[in-house]
């Protein structure tokens, strides 16, 4: 396999220079998809999660999902549910650093399957989801968890992707590592946006102001920030103030500099 099919260093170093410019997600990963493309994994499936627990990954409403796998794939392996049974998201979800898919077929050829991993592998086969490797990212809070699975490019087998790793697989993991640290500071939303006064209000909420307190700073009166407050718990799909504070500081979604604020 030709060096000159790949990436040089320099090329990374840009690439690694970009990610810490981009001020947006999208910006991010569409410079993520572009750079493991030229690796030749051209499919890629990101998920980050704050409310990991020992035996489940959490609500995939509550995550951060991103990929450029078909509409229809999504549809199944995520909101599906299949994700739950896939042996390589629950290698990521217990493990730290990359991991060949080799164990995947290693279990296949030991027809050591669930009746929920084979429909997995059903999926994956008529999608073309064949070869490639995944990466569990290591974090700071038992609660959080991110993984993404890079997707070799139809046409490559396990073998050439193994020979790919060996090359450039030192890099490739960094970036990936770099990528990851990088959305996982910015932003995000998940359905709906908390407005200019609905996180000013929570943000005086986490300084431990009272309502009385919040309206005098932000000249408005006290039922109006009890209103703010109420709208910010409905978009953030929480039942109290605190919790969509926390919420809010889980998602980047205040305490932001002018820059990274969400229109």
């Amino acid at each position: 396999m030709s060096n000159h099919a790949f990436p040089t260093t320099d090329s990374g170093i840009q690439y690694l220079d970009q990610v810490l410019r981009a001020t947006t997600i999208e910006e991010i990963w569409a410079l993520h998809c572009e750079k493991m493309a030229s690796y030749g994994f051209d499919r890629l499936l990101y998920a980050f999660t704050r409310f990991k627990t020992q035996n489940s990954i959490g609500n995939v409403d509550d995550s951060l999902i991103l990929t450029n796998h078909t509409a229809d794939y999504v549809k199944e392996f995520v909101h599906g549910g299949l994700y739950k049974s896939a042996p390589m998201v629950k290698w990521v979800a217990d493990h730290v650093g990359a991991q060949s898919w080799s164990l995947m077929h290693e279990r296949i050829r030991n027809a050591n399957l669930s009746a929920e991993e084979r429909r997995v592998l059903d999926l994956n086969r008529r999608f073309e989801v064949l070869a490639g490797y995944s990466i569990g990212f290591r974090e700071v809070s038992v609660r959080a968890k991110g993984g993404i699975g890079l997707c070799a490019r139809r046409g490559l087998t396990q073998s050439d992707v193994e020979r790919i790793w060996a090359e450039h697989g030192r890099e490739i993991t960094v970036l990936n590592n770099v990528c990851h640290l990088r959305i996982s500071a910015l932003p995000y939303v998940s359905r709906k946006t908390l407005t200019a006064r609905q996180r000013e209000a929570l943000e005086w909420v986490g300084d431990g102001k009272t309502t009385q307190d919040i309206a005098l700073i932000m000249g408005l009166t006290p039922a109006t920030i009890e209103k703010h407050l109420r709208l910010a718990r409905e978009v953030l799909e929480v039942e109290t103030t605190a919790q969509a504070v926390l919420m809010a500081s889980f998602r980047n979604q205040i305490f932001l500099v002018p820059e990274l604020r969400i229109a």
